[in-house]
């Protein structure tokens, strides 16, 4: 037997795709939704997988930290010298901030945190969505 709970995270965002021949090569933002599968084979004494509010702190708090109403860009974008200037916040990734890589970002920092992560879904729009699962 398994049980899964799923917790839903909004957060707004811009970014721009660097060798991409698109629209998305221009800086735009998105009204992101991360969704964060937690899973295990048993409940706690408190009958839960995990409690949504202990998720909530601490995850949608690093991502309000780090992502909310923030750029995202590439670690070589020529952008982050005008973000640095201008005091605008931004987060730097390793590629291209793409629905992908961002839904990594959030995977890897739960499970460093010790929660019992399995998926994380994030939906750059309301019809599209990138999932992430090791």
């Amino acid at each position: 037997m398994t049980y899964k709970v799923t917790k839903q995270i909004e957060f707004c965002y811009g970014h721009r795709l660097r060798n991409y021949d698109g629209k998305c090569q221009h800086i735009h933002g998105h009204n992101g939704v991360a969704e964060v599968d937690l899973r295990d084979e048993e409940l706690d004494d408190r009958g839960m997988v995990y409690d949504f509010g202990d998720l909530k702190d601490d995850v949608k708090g690093w991502i309000d930290d780090n992502f909310d109403h923030a750029m995202l860009v590439r670690h070589d974008d020529p952008l982050i010298e005008y973000l640095e200037e201008t005091g605008e916040p931004y987060y730097v990734m390793d590629e291209n901030p793409t629905a992908e890589a961002i839904a990594r970002e959030i995977y890897e920092y739960a499970e460093s945190q010790g929660h019992p992560v399995v998926a994380v879904r994030l939906w750059e729009t309301g019809s599209s969505y990138a999932t992430y699962s090791p």
